[in-house]
């Protein structure tokens, strides 16, 4: 009987299914190990084969953990509020709620069909009135502690979207999710003070097993700089400037001031004879979005708005300008211009001729700036600095400054608040009522959860009202428990919340009492590995990490960070084809001739590029697990390259492992399904067997920790190989080899373990170990060189040493004759590999 996935991968779905296989449950006795995958939002399009990279890795950890004795949990749940899902429905006609339910069955049973070992008891979506009603819960003691407030600011607006965005999904003026144009208006929004937690963001990174570059863009984010804020007078009136710095040390080298065009003072100190230049300068920079403003390869512009401010520190006037590329939401909105050592103000004064000094030594000798030298050295033309190193000016300012109290030391951040609101159907509703006086009181909570009400027209409004504000009837209410009128807050949550705290509710999915119990939260928490796309790093990542933060600080939850190791995954990316005009072309549509592609007679371009339904690269994981089968589509997406790259996706290489599966099949079955007669209860049996055992047992045991499953699956066909031709096959051996293989392709594992007399599951099969003796090779092959060149190769004693090597190269009779006669002055040795003989030619 040939190896029959069809039949085999159901049957063992259905009994892991029946048996509760991988159901988790609290058991102090043994040592918790918690797996989390950034759970998906269930689009219409369901899953590619690019989704289940990921899961697949966790799922070779978890089944390998269990092995190893652990109790693991391993959920599954769903993203499923937010745009994603709200743009399907009206892309589709068809309600939300219904879309949804149903995207999330599709991607249920795609999952499934994949063997990967959830917990499925735990499975959870962030549309479930349990979990809303703990998301709002949660919200309530963000609003208690003053972390929820709402502000009148300019915001990021997306026409096409009728929304306001967050400064995390704008980049470039556009929506990073559709691409669509984004422009800057103000509004009232709710938001969070995040930046509260902005310090503990950034240390608590260090006590992280996360990626250097990922704690890196945290701590980018965040943008913690440590300097002054300087206050300078304006010249002829009671005002003044703050600016902040980083460089307080060059202060003397200061020659202009430049203001945000939203700054507050503009208006009161602008001269009468600028204030038309101004007003105008100010317009169209509000047209402008941040992220064209700040960025710094575009060209200078400004107005001198005629005012002047006063340098503290040598009593010099400054001209004010006002200029779009200082954001009034970064330090104070104001800047000291310092155009010798800051590249951006050093453009600014080249393009309208304004002084520049140099006050730090750069090292050429000169006095004049060539350049912007942003670097530290000694202090020049500064007065009481003179002579000083960097660090040493800067804190001589600092105490000069606060002496005179001109200013003080500052601590800033790139980091802002959370803007939390949207103007959608699809999300959670926010739980407050908003009184005739203008107050807002929470609902009480015994009134969660709060859910949206039900709409036909969910459609956002192009004004930027709320579709909930349809609903008259749910917006018009009373305070709970009074008769006192008052009127629902009709903006929604952003997707993110209910991705912040999902880990959480995993972990007590079922409790009605508290969204987590004290005894499962200390049992489970931290996740020991939280694996997922290199897009979440910044967003995700720092939301849930600031909720988590919060909830510590409440005393709900026992760990300062909720995710102990983070992985990213590399995208699998896929073949597409376009004409010159930039028309994609469906595979069907394209054929090869000589290494090049044609449709109807025009040559296509291929390339590699993200998974999309628009380029018709998308490959369905159903069609692959149809033809193949799941344990297939399993190790080839290990098997691609390092988990952690990005990979293509070429259904060609399906079939290299398939015919591995099937070489294991045969390893243990003979052609009539029966146990292989060469499989032998043997006491002893050939030490190269014995050794290959304990070697391919280290060597993948060392690759799952690892995460490096490629070369894990490598070492398994090698063992395959050798059993294959092997004239005998001992019990121990074989089955060492199926326990190996079943992380990776648990379908055919556990089908045969069952061949090799076992009853039930191998989920919980001992790991085998090793012995660290016996995964060393008996002997060794050195090479022998002569003057660099290679002349003999002989196999020694493993574990040579120098002078052992030497030796043992000097018995071999070809060395002999080698050097028979000739004067050797040289003997190198490098232990592992090779002895060189340096001879006089």
């Amino acid at each position: 009987m040939a190896y029959d996935p069809k039949t085999i991968e159901p049957r063992w779905q259905a009994y892991w299914d029946e048996h509760s296989t991988f159901r988790a449950e609290i058991d102090p006795a043994k040592e918790k190990f918690y797996v989390l995958d950034m759970f998906p939002y269930p689009s219409g399009a369901g899953l590619h084969v690019g989704h289940p990279e990921g899961y697949t890795a966790t799922d070779i950890l978890c089944r390998y953990k269990r092995m190893r004795g652990f109790n693991v949990l391993h959920p599954m749940g769903w993203d499923s509020y937010g745009l994603p899902a709200e743009r399907y429905a009206m892309r589709t006609g068809v309600h939300p709620a219904i879309t949804t339910k149903r995207n999330i069955e599709t991607f249920r049973g795609q999952v499934k069909r994949l063997g990967f070992s959830y917990d499925w008891s735990r499975e959870l979506a962030t549309t479930d009135p349990g979990y809303v009603r703990w998301t709002q819960w949660i919200f309530l003691k963000l609003f208690e502690r003053g972390l929820a407030y709402q502000a009148e600011m300019a915001v990021n607006w997306c026409p096409a979207q009728n929304t306001v965005l967050a400064n995390e999904e704008v980049k470039d003026g556009k929506y990073v999710e559709t691409g669509d144009p984004v422009v800057r208006r103000p509004m009232r929004q709710w938001m969070l003070r995040i930046t509260r937690y902005a310090d503990r963001l950034i240390d608590d990174l260090e006590e992280l097993g996360w990626p250097e570059s990922v704690k890196a863009m945290q701590r980018n984010w965040v943008g913690r700089s440590e300097g002054a804020d300087i206050d300078l007078p304006i010249a002829n009136s009671n005002h003044s400037i703050t600016v902040f710095t980083t460089r307080p040390d060059t202060l003397f080298g200061a020659t202009f001031c430049i203001l945000a065009p939203e700054h507050e003072l503009l208006a009161s100190i602008v001269t009468s004879d600028a204030r038309a230049a101004v007003d105008t300068y100010i317009d169209q920079a509000k047209a402008l979005d941040e992220t064209v403003r700040s960025d710094t390869g575009r060209k200078k512009t400004g107005v001198f708005t005629g005012a002047y401010a006063i340098n503290p520190a040598n009593g010099k006037r400054l001209p004010v300008w006002v200029a779009d590329y200082v954001l009034s939401g970064y330090g104070t909105g104001a800047i000291m211009a310092v155009p010798a050592h800051d590249r951006r103000d050093y453009e600014f004064a080249q393009t309208f001729s304004l002084p520049i000094i140099k006050v730090v030594d750069d090292g050429t000798g000169g006095d004049i700036a060539d350049a912007a030298y942003e670097g530290d050295g000694p202090m020049v033309n500064s007065g009481f600095l003179n002579g000083l190193p960097t660090a040493q000016a800067k804190q001589a300012m600092l105490q000069w400054l606060e002496q005179h109290g001109a200013g003080h030391a500052k601590t800033t951040y790139r980091l802002r608040d959370w803007l939390f609101s949207r103007q959608r159907y699809w999300g959670e509703p926010i739980p407050v009522l908003h009184l005739a006086d203008g107050s807002i009181v929470p609902l009480p909570e015994d009134s969660l959860p709060l859910l949206p009400p039900e709409l036909d027209d969910y459609k956002p409004a192009a004004g930027g009202e709320p579709p909930l504000a349809r609903a008259v009837d749910w917006v018009r209410t009373t305070v709970p428990g009074t008769d006192i009128a008052a009127v629902r807050e009709t903006n929604t949550m952003p997707q993110w919340a209910g991705s912040s705290w999902y880990f959480l509710r995993f972990l007590d999915p079922h409790n009605d009492r508290e969204f987590v119990s004290t005894e499962a939260e200390k049992y489970w928490m931290p996740v020991d590995v939280y694996v997922g796309g290199t897009e979440q790093t910044v967003l995700h990542l720092l939301y849930a990490r600031f909720w988590h933060k919060v909830l510590y600080d409440i005393g709900v939850v026992s760990t300062k960070e909720p995710f102990r190791k983070l992985f990213n995954q590399g995208m699998v990316l896929a073949f597409s084809y376009k004409d010159a005009s930039g028309r994609y072309y469906e595979p069907d549509q394209v054929t090869e001739r000589d290494g090049k592609y044609f449709s109807a007679g025009e040559e296509l371009s291929s390339q590699v590029e993200k998974m999309s339904k628009s380029r018709y690269n998308v490959v369905n994981p159903d069609d692959v697990v149809e033809e193949y089968g799941a344990d297939s589509l399993r190790l080839y997406e290990m098997f691609m390259g390092p988990l952690d790259v990005a990979k293509p996706w070429q259904t060609s290489g399906l079939i290299g492992v398939r015919r591995f599966l099937e070489r294991a099949w045969r390893i243990v079955c003979d052609d009539n399904d029966m146990l292989h007669p060469l499989i032998q209860d043997a006491s002893s049996y050939p030490q190269e067997l014995l050794r290959l055992r304990h070697k391919t047992v280290r060597a993948v045991t060392e690759d799952i920790e690892g995460l490096r499953f490629n070369t894990g699956i490598a070492r398994l066909m090698e063992m395959a190989n050798v059993l294959t031709h092997s004239p005998v096959r001992p019990r121990e051996i074989v089955e060492t080899f199926v326990k190996l293989l079943a992380p990776f392709a648990p379908h055919v594992a556990e089908e045969l373990w069952g061949k090799l007399g076992y009853d039930g599951t191998l989920a919980y099969a001992s790991w085998p170990g090793f012995d660290p003796d016996l995964c060393v090779d008996e002997s060794h092959e050195y090479v022998v060189q002569v003057n660099g060149k290679v002349r003999h190769r002989f196999r020694g004693e493993t574990g040579l040493d120098a002078h052992g090597l030497i030796v043992a190269a000097k018995a071999e009779p070809e060395v002999g004759a080698l050097l028979k006669g000739r004067d050797v002055m040289k003997e190198i040795a490098i232990p592992g590999r090779l002895v060189n003989f340096v001879v006089r030619e």
